[in-house]
């Protein structure tokens, strides 16, 4: 380690050091931490002196030899931040490219996820342990889309039609229904008739003026609903209307 080595801190920093120089100064810095602490004080000022207008400052300059040297210095340490901020762009071009092919390869996946093609068939139904999402399965009032066991029924004093799904879970029974040819307004309910005689509300609904699988409305109902019970404790579904004071009717059975 030599005295002269610790005065080049401030060379190299500009970038006024030839090759040799530079390579036996970077040698000399891996042992030197009062040098590196040196070096890194001195790069705010190397950055500040490479915006610096050459020409202008050395036009200043009273002695054309120190305003050669100077103007020199300054052009080396121009020259060195205008490569360092080339490289910089580089560097963000080739990330911003890469980000753009992962974009792209991302927003690919996804329409192959969530893309919908009429031609593929629906989605098969979830676990045991959720409700399966309308549609489903193909079956019921003309194509209707119902899950599981697929039961249907026409009332011959109503003529309302239904279609009963039965999907056993791990919680109980998915039972998706549809139903036709019943006019409003009227406010109906389904119910669940065990095989102990016990019957059990699934679920409640208006029908509008329009009714439901009619001419004016031609779309059957389709709605979803829940129980605790095991298939195999259901006997049959009834689609029941309600009037204003309370009195049911039953519209359809199933089965």
């Amino acid at each position: 380690m030599t005295q002269e080595q610790h005065f080049d801190v401030a060379a190299y920093a500009l970038g006024v050091l030839d090759e040799r120089d530079a390579a036996r100064f970077e040698d000399h810095l891996i042992d030197c931490p009062a040098c590196a602490i040196e070096l890194e004080s001195l790069l705010p000022v190397v950055d500040i002196l490479s915006d610096v207008d050459a020409d202008a400052l050395v036009a200043t300059e009273q002695s054309r030899r120190d305003g050669v040297v100077l103007k020199k210095m300054i052009g080396e340490v121009a020259q060195e931040r205008r490569r360092a901020n080339s490289r910089r762009l580089y560097s963000l071009a080739a990330a911003v490219v890469v980000f753009a092919m992962l974009s792209i390869g991302a927003l690919f996946a996804g329409g192959q996820l969530f893309g919908s093609d009429p031609q593929s068939p629906q989605a098969p139904p979830r676990s045991s342990k959720q409700l399966d999402p309308l549609p489903l399965a193909k079956g019921g009032l003309g194509g209707t889309p119902l899950a599981g066991e697929v039961l249907t029924n026409t009332d011959s004093r109503t003529n309302v039609t239904a279609s009963v799904g039965f999907e056993p879970k791990d919680w109980g029974t998915q039972v998706s229904f549809a139903v036709s040819n019943v006019k409003g307004p009227l406010t109906c309910r389904l119910v669940a008739v065990r095989t102990d005689g016990n019957s059990e509300v699934l679920s409640t609904w208006t029908v509008g003026d329009k009714g439901w699988g009619t001419a004016a409305q031609p779309e059957p109902l389709l709605l979803q609903a829940a129980t605790a019970l095991p298939r195999a404790d259901i006997a049959h579904i009834q689609v029941q209307s309600i009037d204003s004071k309370g009195a049911t009717e039953t519209l359809v059975r199933v089965p």
